[in-house]
């Protein structure tokens, strides 16, 4: 039986899911992308799990598809007709998402990036959208980066395939924060920390709020928002919120608590 390349531990109600296939930078491999998905759905489903942390062994976060099982492929077997399902579940995921990236990301990398909800990485880690530069198209990745990026920097480096370090990345909406590799730990744990505070419905519910296509005019989702706001204040996780806030305690719902 081949070696594990993606590992799933869960504690304090944290789900971290490890790429470990560094012999190939974590590319994306059939083997890595079943088991990641796999992970995926494992965490989604653990009511155990509020949050999962992405993170990865070795000096690259992921370089991408697996170009060796891409050469000689046909259209119908290229492994990145099954990448849009890793997206979706990173994207859609009702437990938020972190990305923890000690090194750089290429291509496929940076899709599964994008779609995480919080991205933190090492200063000298480095990105770049190498796509057009062995003639394929960024296509997959582009529905996850481009709500990311501002419209001129995703023109420039989609289209020279030109790499960019963290600090650009962060200017661009790529990741949250870029830090010294002695504070990568730290960062995202306070990050994880400030997520398990959130309830879990509010939580699902607010990632597809935020994933929602925006009312032409306030005054035309005022209906629809006040009944979600009025929802969740009465619902018993919101009771639960209210009633910790006046005793000055922390929600049923945060670990530990």
């Amino acid at each position: 039986m081949a070696e594990e390349l993606v590992h799933y531990a869960v504690a304090g109600g944290t789900a971290t899911i490890t790429l470990d296939s560094p012999h190939n930078r974590n590319a994306l491999s059939a083997q890595l992308r079943s088991e990641l998905s796999a992970g995926l759905s494992r965490a989604r489903e653990d009511d155990a799990v509020r949050v999962i942390v992405l993170d990865h062994t070795g000096p690259v976060f992921c370089a991408g598809m697996d170009l060796k099982e891409a050469k000689g492929a046909g259209a119908g077997d290229q492994g990145v007709n099954e990448f849009p399902r890793i997206l979706e579940q990173l994207w859609t995921s009702p437990k938020p998402v972190v990305a923890k990236l000690a090194g750089p990301a290429r291509a496929g990398g940076i899709g599964m990036v994008a779609a995480a909800d919080i991205a933190v990485a090492v200063k000298e880690a480095t990105f770049a959208f190498s796509e057009v530069r062995i003639g394929v198209v960024p296509a997959v990745i582009s529905l996850t980066v481009l709500p990311r990026l501002n419209a001129r920097a995703a023109h420039e480096l989609f289209l020279t395939g030109d790499k960019f370090d963290a600090e650009r990345a962060v200017s661009i909406g790529l990741l949250n924060s870029a830090v010294d590799a002695s504070d990568l730990d730290a960062e995202v744990s306070r990050y994880v920390k400030a997520l398990a505070m959130g309830g879990p419905r509010a939580l699902a519910a607010t990632k597809e709020l935020l994933s929602r296509p925006r009312p032409a005019t306030p005054a035309d989702g005022f209906a629809e928002m006040t009944e979600l706001s009025t929802g969740f204040f009465a619902s018993e996780e919101g009771q639960e919120g209210i009633t910790a806030f006046a005793q000055k305690r922390p929600p049923s719902w945060v670990p530990g608590s």
